[in-house]
């Protein structure tokens, strides 16, 4: 049965494939929303036009105000912030923008968790549990495991229980079907780039397409691996400064004929996670009757995304997602790789043994592994020790494109003989997660059980509940809301007696749009048209409890109207401008930037702490009088 999301996602595509151009918009009435959508974000700062001095600032009170107005529908989505408020109270005085993606729990949970821990430990006669003995102690540790990829999926990986639980909720989550698709659990997504690198056959499949306007690490495994097995490498190129798909390259490389009979593999993401920009289903279309195999990467979108990745329609040979535990602490976590189970033949000739894949094992509150199959506690002795699973994690990040040698994976895998001899696949019953209706209220909602359950054991899953609570719509038209006064209110941030108008902030990628993503990416000049070092601003906001990111944005573009040379004047010194000598050195040159992510817990107030902090800026004393109060206090200075 499709969800609501799903039948309104098959609506847009009907319209959409209507229109056979690329990256255009068919209806009008979808032009006007966004012209009015636009005009509100615009009236959301009226009157105020310019701001000049960071003490004149209206007070966050009076611009929500404004903000409310100008976004009556805001207030419709209350219940996020009752959510963040009884259930992630940790962000109080945290603005969290470093990072986008789905938690598992919530932080709230810790707590809980952590107490539980405390009183069971007073009885010496209470059963492990679920649990872990300090705030800083995860809900479940990583275990590494050695081993063939079409064999795993050929064959089925030998399960934890807690894989199988979370391996059906996540899958639940996903709105992805278990007959269609199975799923392997991976470090991380470097190691499942690299994971598809040593598997996939580059020899016939020659051809490797990536759609990234920034630099990942992830890709530059993948890109490195896979030139050493033969591949052709092509990037997307993206058009300064609006960082759009430069359509008519990107559709030259995927209609592009080969001899050789496969293609090959096209990794596409549907936006980018830096500059926020959109792209269109089609490619994915375009690719598929072109021969390719299709790897989705999902990292980007925010929670509830996956309801509009039309799966229904483009089912993709690959996807890749991450999870991480709680949202505002250490984005730890893992990744999650779903495989057409009609695609895994491409596998087949594979006989490389990777390491990438893992499996999740619970704390118990005394640091051991709980195996529920078990009728009794494992002794730490039948446990890997810490030194045996440092010893196993470090194989991973020290392994090459190349298989890892036979002598490394026969000591992994007797570690691994040491678990799973107590383990046993039992079938779990997954409890129906159901869509809560937006006007539920968060006192129903945490009283409604949402768990699933083996056994005597229950295991709440509160962020990925949370998201399905709160439900796309919602979550979409909040971040919308919210990105969009962000850029409105920077953009109007100027340097002071600055005869031309000097903006102190840059905004890279689409700038206020109806449908851009929930990431943006910025730069901060100062008063001689100078970029600021994003490293120092990261460190500047960190001091006043601002996360951001930063980045490197690549495969820019510039088209014959823009004075590339003007575009790359805060990018490279003067002489290093004049090596730039034609267009595929300047495609090569990288442009670092901040970043910020917003999700379904990001509010206003975060907003406004943002922008106030980057109103400092206009100080052109400020980083001076920073640094010598950081100096002042007895700590190590800041760098400029």
């Amino acid at each position: 049965m499709q969800s609501p999301c799903i039948r309104e996602a098959s609506t847009c595509f009907h319209s959409f494939f209507m229109n056979p151009s690329f990256d255009k918009l068919d209806s009008e009435s979808a032009a006007t929303s966004h012209h009015e959508f636009t005009n509100s974000t615009v009236s959301s700062l009226y009157p105020y036009t310019q701001f000049t001095n960071h003490e004149s600032l209206p007070s966050h009170e009076e611009l929500f105000s404004n903000f409310t107005r100008a976004y009556p529908q805001y207030l419709e989505t209350y219940l996020a912030d009752q959510i963040r408020v009884q259930e992630y109270y940790h962000l109080l005085n945290h603005v969290c923008l470093d990072y986008i993606g789905n938690g598992l729990f919530s932080f709230s949970q810790q707590d809980i968790h952590y107490s539980a821990t405390l009183t069971a430990s007073t009885s010496t006669s209470a059963p492990p549990t679920l649990s872990f003995n300090s705030s800083t102690v995860p809900f479940f540790h990583i275990l590494n495991k050695p081993a063939n990829l079409y064999s795993w999926l050929h064959h089925g990986g030998q399960e934890s229980e807690l894989d199988t639980i979370i391996r059906k909720r996540i899958t639940s989550f996903m709105n992805i079907s278990e007959d269609e698709y199975s799923m392997v659990f991976t470090a991380n997504q470097s190691s499942t780039y690299k994971l598809l690198a040593d598997n996939y056959p580059f020899h016939s499949n020659r051809d490797l397409l990536t759609v990234y306007d920034f630099v990942n690490e992830a890709v530059e495994i993948l890109i490195d691996c896979s030139k050493k097995k033969g591949a052709q490498v092509m990037s997307a190129e993206f058009s300064w400064p609006k960082m759009s798909i430069h359509s008519r390259n990107l559709r030259k490389m995927v209609t592009s004929k080969r001899k050789n009979k496969g293609r090959g593999l096209f990794v596409f993401p549907l936006q980018s996670r830096m500059t926020g920009a959109r792209y269109s289903y089609q490619w994915l279309r375009k690719a598929q009757e072109n021969g390719w195999h299709i790897l989705l990467d999902s990292t980007a979108s925010g929670p509830k995304e996956m309801e509009t990745l039309g799966l229904s329609f483009f089912k993709p040979d690959f996807l890749y997602c991450s999870f991480y535990k709680i949202f505002g602490e250490n984005p730890s976590g893992f990744g999650c790789l779903f495989v057409k189970k009609s695609s895994a033949v491409v596998f087949k000739s594979s006989t490389s043994t990777s390491i990438g894949i893992i499996s999740l094992l619970p704390a118990t509150r005394h640091g051991q592994f709980l195996d529920k199959s078990s009728s009794f506690d494992i002794d730490t002795e039948q446990q890997p020790s810490p030194s045996e699973l440092k010893k196993a994690n470090l194989a991973l990040s020290s392994s090459s494109c190349s298989s890892v040698s036979v002598q490394q994976d026969e000591e992994v895998i007797e570690l691994e003989k040491l678990k799973e001899a107590n383990e046993k696949q039992e079938d779990i019953i997954s409890s129906e997660i159901t869509e809560l209706n937006n006007s539920l209220n968060i006192n129903q909602f945490r009283n409604r059980n949402v768990t699933s359950t083996t056994g005597d054991s229950d295991i709440e899953f509160r962020g990925l509940d949370h998201a399905d609570s709160l439900g796309l719509i919602l979550i979409r038209s909040r971040s919308r809301y919210l990105v969009n006064w962000l850029i409105n209110a920077m953009m109007i941030l100027q340097h002071p007696h600055s005869e031309f108008g000097l903006p102190l902030v840059k905004i890279y990628g689409p700038k206020v749009r109806f449908d851009r993503g929930p990431a943006l990416a910025l730069n901060i000049f100062d008063w001689k048209g100078e970029k600021v070092d994003p490293k120092l601003v990261q460190k500047l906001a960190d001091r006043n409890n601002i996360s951001l990111g930063s980045g490197v944005l690549k495969n820019i573009w510039f088209s014959d109207k823009h004075e590339e040379e003007n575009a790359l004047l805060h990018i490279r010194t003067p002489e290093h401008r004049k090596l730039l000598k034609n267009k595929k050195d300047r495609l090569d040159v990288g442009v670092s930037v901040l970043t910020a992510s917003f999700g379904m817990l990001t509010n206003f107030e975060d907003m406004y702490r943002l922008w106030a902090f980057a109103s400092k800026f206009l100080d052109a004393d400020f980083v001076e009088k920073e640094r010598w109060r950081y100096t002042a206090l007895n700590q190590r200075a800041i760098e400029v």
